[in-house]
C-alpha cells in the first residue's frame, strides 16, 4: 500500500516540517516531493518537525511552492476576481498571491481586459496540472437541482444578468436565479450574500429568494411596521392594495409577505385596516 501522504494543489494543507535553511523550510509535500516555504512567510517559533498549515500553488516555473499567505479563492470554489493582464495565453487574475491566476481564452465567454472583473471557477487543469480559472462556470456547475429544497438556507455569489434577473453561484457547486420579483434591494455582480431556496422548476432548475416567508420573519416584519406606526403619526396609507413597487421600496419585501403581516397585525388588533389607510388601534 503506498502511504505517501497526498498533498491538495491549490488547497491549505497541514504538512510537516523536515528543514530548516537561510532560504527557507523544506516541507515534506507527499506525491509533490519536498516543498520550499520561503523564509518570508515563515512565522518566527517554526521548528523542524513541527507542523504547518500552509496553501500549495505553482511558482513562476510551475514548480510546486508553500505560502502562509492567504488567497483570494482555493481550488473547487468560485470568487469574483479583477483582470490585471492578458496576453496570447489568456486574462491575469489578482488571487492575492505573487503569480496571478490564468484565465485561458477558451474559458472566457466574451474577451477580458484589464480592470475588469469576473466571477470564475477554479479548478487543476487535468491536461496541464495548472491551476486555472473558467468564466464558463455551467461547465463546472450544476444546473440542475441535486440536494437542495425549498426553504433552505444557502450562501449565494451573484454572477451574472438576465431577462429573468440574477444569476448566482449557490454554494461553490450550483447555479441559480434570483427573479427581478424577488430582488428586494440593488444586487450588484460580485455581492455575497444569505439566500434561500425559493422552488425548484420541473427541469431541475433553481429558483432564489433573499427573503423566506416564514412564520418567523413575518413576525419580524409585522413588528417594524408596528414601531413605524407608533413612531409616526399612527396612520401609513402603504395598504394591502398599494402597489408592488411601492412596498418594496418602502419594506424591501413582496405584496404578499407585507398583506401577511398586515393580517397577522390586524387579527391581533394592532391596526384597522381602510381601504386608503392603515391606522394604529389607540389604547
Amino acid at each position: 500500500m503506498d502511504n505517501t501522504k497526498q498533498v491538495k494543489l491549490g488547497q491549505f494543507n497541514r504538512l510537516k516540517v523536515l528543514n530548516i535553511l537561510s532560504m527557507g523550510a523544506t516541507l515534506d509535500g507527499g506525491q509533490l516531493g519536498h516543498l520550499l516555504l520561503p523564509r518570508k512567510h515563515m512565522p518566527d517559533s517554526l521548528q523542524e518537525n513541527s507542523d504547518i498549515e500552509v496553501f500549495v500553488y505553482l511558482d513562476s516555473d510551475d514548480q510546486p511552492i508553500a505560502t502562509t499567505e492567504t488567497p483570494k479563492v482555493v481550488v473547487g470554489k468560485c470568487a469574483y476576481l479583477k483582470v490585471v493582464d492578458v496576453n496570447k495565453v489568456g486574462a491575469f487574475l489578482d488571487w492575492g498571491l505573487p503569480k496571478d491566476l490564468l484565465l485561458p481564452f477558451a474559458e472566457q465567454p466574451k474577451p477580458l481586459r484589464p480592470g475588469m472583473h469576473k466571477v470564475v471557477h477554479v479548478y487543476v487543469d487535468k491536461a496541464s496540472k495548472r491551476i486555472t480559472a473558467s468564466a464558463r462556470l455551467d461547465k463546472h456547475l450544476h444546473e440542475e437541482n441535486g440536494p437542495f429544497k425549498p426553504g433552505d438556507e444557502v450562501q449565494v455569489l451573484f454572477c451574472g444578468r438576465s431577462d429573468l434577473g440574477y444569476k448566482a453561484v449557490i454554494n461553490n457547486s450550483h447555479l441559480g436565479l434570483l427573479h427581478h420579483s424577488d430582488a428586494f434591494q440593488n444586487i450588484m455582480i460580485g455581492l455575497q450574500k444569505q439566500a434561500y431556496i425559493k422552488s425548484i422548476n420541473s427541469d431541475g432548475r433553481i429558483n432564489l429568494t433573499l427573503h423566506i416567508p416564514n412564520k418567523a420573519q413575518l413576525g419580524e416584519l409585522a413588528e417594524k411596521i408596528l414601531a413605524d406606526l407608533q413612531a409616526g403619526s399612527g396612520v401609513s396609507y402603504l395598504t394591502d392594495k398599494s402597489s408592488p413597487e411601492e412596498i418594496k421600496l418602502k419594506w424591501h419585501v413582496s405584496k404578499g409577505s407585507y398583506k401577511k403581516a398586515l393580517g397577522k397585525l390586524y387579527k391581533a388588533k394592532n391596526i384597522v385596516i381602510h381601504n386608503d389607510r392603515i391606522e394604529l388601534v389607540k389604547d
